[in-house]
């Protein structure tokens, strides 16, 4: 696992800054009811979303939460004042706080179906009903394009996906979310280079790859050997999904 705190000051270049940002409030938004006035931003990061899920609609209050230090000091510069620092799994809010809730590139990092069910009881706790929650699923699965990297990759050890749409939806279903809507959204600008990804897995971002392991070494040595080693491959596409809150019975 990532040290977000080491990784903020680099995460928005790393991870295609602006243009990638916009995609993902585009699509974000494109799942939230356009009378919603309350919006939490769950794992906020560097705020890099969620200042543009504030900017596009003027009437809409964002909230962002985020559990590193370093992201939501960050975050906070971006948005005065609507940054907290929490634990996803128990937010300190109170019940149906919020007409919408997102979750951008959180639940694929949850170390098992615990968190992953605490995370979506929390954001059902949270939602009034008729609210809506939004998030990312199946992010692993969205960077495998096809390309020759991938084929290098694709013996490698894998954690479990976290966030697969199947387990989300089941959670979401137990918690009293369910279906609302779809999208999808480019990841702009992370295309995965070779020589790029070797310096990925030196530094830790395969979870199943330590630094140092001689199983990354080995990988590395076979990405070194593809042509074009600064070419980025395409991007990938990311996968959103959407839940709307049973109103009581």
């Amino acid at each position: 696992m990532l040290d977000y705190d080491k990784e903020a000051g680099a995460y928005d270049a790393s991870r295609g800054g602006e243009p990638r940002a916009a995609a993902a409030a585009d699509a974000v938004l494109g799942l939230v009811p356009a009378d919603a006035r309350r919006l939490l931003d769950l794992a906020c990061g560097t705020g890099i979303v969620t200042r543009r899920l504030a900017a596009a609609r003027p009437g809409l209050r964002v909230t962002g939460a985020d559990l590193t230090y370093g992201m939501a000091r960050m975050a906070a510069v971006r948005l005065p004042g609507a940054i907290v620092l929490a634990d996803s799994r128990r937010l300190p809010f109170p019940d149906e706080a919020f007409d919408a809730v997102s979750s951008v590139w959180l639940l694929h990092l949850l170390d098992g179906p615990g968190d992953l069910q605490a995370v979506v009881a929390e954001c059902a706790r949270v939602l009034r009903p008729g609210g809506v929650y939004v998030t990312t699923v199946d992010k692993a699965a969205a960077h495998d394009v096809g390309s020759d990297i991938d084929a290098v990759l694709a013996p490698r050890p894998r954690r479990p996906a976290q966030d697969a749409a199947e387990a989300v939806t089941t959670y979401a279903a137990a918690h009293g979310l369910v279906p609302a809507g779809q999208a999808r959204f480019p990841g702009h600008g992370q295309g995965r280079s070779p020589r790029g990804t070797i310096a990925d897995l030196r530094r830790g971002w395969f979870t199943r790859l330590p630094p140092g392991d001689p199983l990354a070494e080995r990988f590395a040595v076979r990405l070194a050997a593809l042509p074009d080693q600064d070419r980025p491959r395409p991007d990938p596409e990311f996968k959103l999904r959407a839940f709307r809150k049973r109103a009581a019975a």
